[in-house]
């Protein structure tokens, strides 16, 4: 393939093909026009280009990719601050490792975030080979040249009648032709395929030198789904949960030919949710962090039920703090009206007396509380954080541990 054509924007941005200092080629607009019919929640089509949404990450198009970084400030456009943001927020989240390369013993030097993750594979399908690949027990049916397992009499015969010399037989085969094996050599070969980096050229040809070749199947979610890992397989799991996304969100232009689409995106709000909650976890005088705790909310006659799942759920000591995060800005430390009477219905049925609204921010604070409708309405306090996002990913989750502690007066 060509040589890479990267574009970055923030998300919420418009792109087009007809005007402004970053263009994709209306070939390329119609590409996505077409992986848009597909019902893809990261961007809406507008006039003559694409406008994004809160979905942050990595689009490609043929050989031009579309980095969408996420934007806490609308006046702060450091690209590669941003990137080192997602990066980090990323590595903290998800459960395979993503790294800066300053940080990681990977060998290239990204221009993107999709550079990265095909690293990523690439590293740990190599550390598969180099341990060796796992066999397994299959079933096999089929002619063989001796009698072994069960001889299918009635195929046999239909099969064989002037081939006196074959057996047509089902029987168990201990090979290396197994699920793992076949996603993983599908994966290869869609990096052979849509990878732009001239640097993992040789690496993937490499993977598809020495790795079994194996057949072409169709992958789909529930494929990923019946996968049982064990104790001696589960060397595998980080590149099949990579490999994952990749084979689950690639778009081949059947049309064109030459446009196919992968997007590897996501949702800002959950991942927001997510730091923020995995950074409270680890910090253990909190007490206990849980997410998305259900509280039964409303249910009809007919049977149909409503939840409350508030993102995080602290309990500290004899006290419960319940607190919602928002990835936007917070203009004045005014919440709107439908989020306080979020908050409100959190405080009453989870029993908290403490609440608060997590943004990103510059790193100040508003405290505040409910007023009491009527006598038998305990107390119940609403705080608002803004946590100052810094592109040192421990500096930002140590920015978010401290509003949290000066706010709910927690000794941490």
């Amino acid at each position: 393939m060509g040589n890479q054509n990267c574009i970055t924007v923030f998300e919420h941005e418009t792109i087009r093909y007809d005007c402004g200092l970053n263009r994709i080629n209306e070939e390329q607009f119609h590409a996505l026009e077409r992986y848009h019919g597909n019902g893809v929640p990261y961007f809406n089509l507008c006039y003559h280009g694409v406008k994004f949404k809160e979905f942050v990450g990595v689009l490609q198009i043929g050989n031009t990719i579309i980095e969408v970084l996420p934007k806490a400030d609308n006046n702060d456009r450091n690209e590669a601050a941003w990137r080192k943001i997602l990066i980090g927020m990323l590595k903290a989240v998800v459960s395979f490792e993503v790294s800066a390369t300053s940080e990681s013993k990977l060998n290239i030097r990204p221009n993107n975030i999709l550079d990265l993750y095909f690293e990523m594979f690439i590293k740990e399908v190599e550390y598969l080979l180099h341990i060796g690949l796992i066999k397994q027990y299959r079933k096999k049916e089929g002619n063989v040249t001796s009698l072994k397992g069960n001889l299918l009499f009635g195929k046999h015969i239909q099969q064989n009648i002037v081939h006196q010399e074959r057996f047509y037989v089902r029987h168990t085969s201990y090979d290396v032709h197994h699920t793992l094996h076949f996603i993983l050599y599908k994966t290869i070969r869609l990096l052979q395929k849509i990878n732009t980096n001239p640097h993992l050229h040789s690496r993937i040809g490499a993977l598809l030198l020495h790795f079994p070749e194996m057949p072409d199947v169709k992958v789909s979610a529930a494929t990923f789904e019946r996968l049982v890992f064990n104790r001696k397989n589960q060397s595998y799991k980080k590149a099949i949960e990579i490999a994952k996304p990749l084979l689950l969100q690639y778009h081949p232009d059947i049309s064109k030919g030459k446009n196919d689409v992968l997007a590897l995106m996501f949702d800002m709000n959950l991942l927001w949710e997510q730091f923020v909650y995995v950074s409270l976890r680890k910090a253990k005088s909190f007490g206990k962090v849980e997410s998305q705790v259900p509280r039964r909310f409303w249910e009809s006659s007919s049977g149909s039920r409503v939840t409350l799942r508030p993102d995080i759920v602290i309990r500290y000591k004899d006290e419960v703090i319940v607190l919602d995060t928002k990835w936007k800005i917070l203009k004045n430390l005014k919440p709107s009206v439908e989020d306080l009477r979020q908050m409100f219905a959190y405080g009453q049925y989870f029993g908290a007396t403490q609440t608060a609204l997590v943004y990103p921010g510059s790193g100040d604070f508003s405290r505040g509380e409910f007023f009491k409708p009527m006598e038998d309405v305990k107390d119940q306090k609403c705080q608002i954080i803004t946590v100052n996002v810094d592109s040192d990913v421990k500096n930002l989750s140590e920015n978010l541990k401290n509003c949290i502690n000066s706010i709910l007066n927690i000794s941490v």
